[in-house]
């Protein structure tokens, strides 16, 4: 059980939307509780909107060990498949979200989502994304919580490359889809400087 002193986070709303970023260098360095990571994440998940309250998207928390297992496997993975004159960039990727504090896994239940298809047939294109939009939802949820907590993590995708050694790992249920994967710790880093498009070019108002 982790012992940390919990603190209390000051940050509005907006604030929290303003500075979640992608921070790839992390440590290992306890910012809360095991409890309370836990706690947020359980948030996360119950209150997650979903199409037809479908409640489709799954979460697996790697903490510890389990966590290093994740991203050595992911690691030994690629090397076999990017050539060893290139891989040192990858390999050093790969060892900085090693070095984070856990990683949390998204999934989505291919099970309910063929269930809706088969429910609502008007929709039945439709469920597909609409899934991938839940997990979306989700997964910043638990990003911009966990930056909240002071906490700093990146989203990444190396599924499906690894997506049967993580089910045969930890007997993850096969009509569950690997959609991301989060690797978070405490930042040793700030995040790249971020350019922004013109809001004119983005936003259309119609009153």
């Amino acid at each position: 059980m982790t012992k940390v002193l919990e603190k209390k986070h000051t940050k509005d709303f907006y604030s929290a939307i303003k500075e979640r970023r992608s921070y790839y260098s992390i440590s290992n360095e306890p910012v809360i509780s095991d409890e309370k990571i836990q706690e947020i994440i359980n948030m996360a998940v119950l209150h997650n909107p979903s199409p037809m309250n479908s409640q489709s998207s799954r979460v697996v928390l790697l903490l510890g060990k389990v966590h290093f297992t994740l991203w050595n496997m992911t690691k030994e993975t690629l090397r076999k498949l990017v050539p060893a004159e290139n891989f040192e960039p990858t390999e050093t990727k790969l060892n900085n979200f090693r070095n984070g504090y856990g990683t949390v896994l998204f999934f989505e239940d291919q099970d309910v989502v063929k269930a809706l298809e088969e429910r609502f047939e008007l929709y039945k294109d439709n469920f597909p994304t609409w899934s991938q939009q839940t997990s979306g939802m989700l997964q910043n949820t638990i990003w911009t919580a966990l930056e909240i907590e002071g906490f700093g993590a990146s989203l990444q995708h190396y599924n499906p490359l690894i997506d049967d050694e993580v089910k045969e790992l930890w007997n993850i249920p096969s009509n569950w889809k690997l959609i991301a994967q989060m690797p978070f710790g405490k930042p040793t880093a700030p995040p790249n400087e971020k350019e922004f498009q013109p809001i004119e070019e983005r936003l259309l108002v119609i009153k």
